[in-house]
């Protein structure tokens, strides 16, 4: 449609991603990504700055919960679940990377994981599931990395 706007076309192709699109080398590089950034998370639990986000959002309790990873016992909300381990990921600062400068997989697998983990018994999600929205957030920030005209300056500044 010539007249549909550039976020109906956004959330068109995002809408339209399935299982289908994920190509054998696709699924190999998003384990590959998701493996490096369990262990990145899992080295940054012992960080100051991940104890600091995990006594803060001690504060909150619901009755769906996710995992903190290193932390078996303690368990969050999926928000605060998702912003602890993505703390952990990013305090090592050796997570994935790519240009324009951005780590994808330290902000959408925390997402991911605490809210698969939210799901009732009944509803839990698939590897596959897990891995196409994996790659669906990749995508999203890809995108709009694209969009952005301040990520293209970015390695001018520095």
């Amino acid at each position: 449609f010539p007249s549909q706007t550039i976020t109906g076309n956004f959330a068109s192709v995002i809408h339209g991603l399935n299982a289908n699109h994920l190509t054998d080398q696709v699924i190999q590089r998003s384990k590959r990504m998701i493996l490096d950034t369990l262990g990145v998370g899992l080295l940054g639990t012992s960080t100051e700055v991940c104890h600091k986000v995990t006594q803060y959002s001690k504060i909150y309790s619901s009755d769906l919960s996710s995992t903190i990873w290193g932390h078996l016992d303690f368990r969050l909300p999926p928000l605060y679940a998702a912003f602890v381990n993505g703390v952990a990921v990013h305090s090592m600062d050796f997570d994935d990377t790519w240009h324009p400068a951005t780590h994808p997989s330290g902000t959408v697998l925390p997402a991911v994981i605490a809210l698969s983990e939210a799901f009732p018994q009944k509803k839990k999600i698939s590897g596959l599931d897990l891995l196409l929205a994996f790659n669906v957030g990749i995508e999203v920030q890809g995108r709009l990395l694209r969009f952005s005209s301040e990520a293209r300056n970015i390695p001018k500044r520095y």
